[in-house]
């Protein structure tokens, strides 16, 4: 499918999805919905993420999930893939790190992921984990499941889900 293609198709399922809202909801006002072309403070996700948390946080340790400082990690990524934190005391607010122990915690699931693969960390002089590198996930997934890492059902349901939204980083 060429730029043209892609663009033409884009556009008709955006004005079926619009019809179908506007049949359920009626005028929407728009100034309360989110809107990425308009709004600032957005990223990319991809459309598989809610399956790849599930299978992210089954490789982690029992009782130590990994995919809400992913997230976080994500979420303050661009394009080239790397991260240069210089406060991981708000990085482990934002994953959910409260206590005392929230910097223990965070360095845990940062080590974690380190670990499985999912992110390459330098240190520097402030702090163990200042340099970030984020790897894509799919590509690390498919070499867990290759060594039989990954529930089955999981597996296919994000292979499955993946295709649906052209993802190509499975197959």
């Amino acid at each position: 499918m060429n730029e043209k293609q892609k663009t033409t198709r884009a556009t008709k399922v955006k004005k079926q999805k619009l019809a179908l809202r506007e049949q359920i909801w009626g005028k929407v006002d728009e100034s309360r919905l989110w809107d990425r072309t308009k709004n600032d403070g957005y990223t990319t996700l991809p459309r598989t993420f809610p399956l790849l948390a599930q299978i992210m946080d089954d490789l982690a340790d029992k009782g130590k999930p990994v995919f809400q400082t992913y997230l976080t990690l994500w979420c303050r990524v661009f394009d080239e893939s790397f991260i240069e934190i210089k406060n991981p005391t708000q990085l482990a607010s934002e994953s959910g790190f409260a206590s005392q122990r929230a910097i223990t915690t965070w360095n845990g699931r940062m080590a974690k992921l380190a670990e499985l693969g999912f992110i390459g960390v330098e240190a520097g002089p402030l702090g163990n984990y200042q340099y970030v590198l984020i790897y894509n996930p799919y590509l690390l997934i498919k070499e867990f499941n290759e060594k039989g890492k990954v529930q089955k059902g999981k597996y296919l349901a994000l292979f499955a889900r993946a295709q649906e939204v052209g993802a190509k980083d499975l197959e």
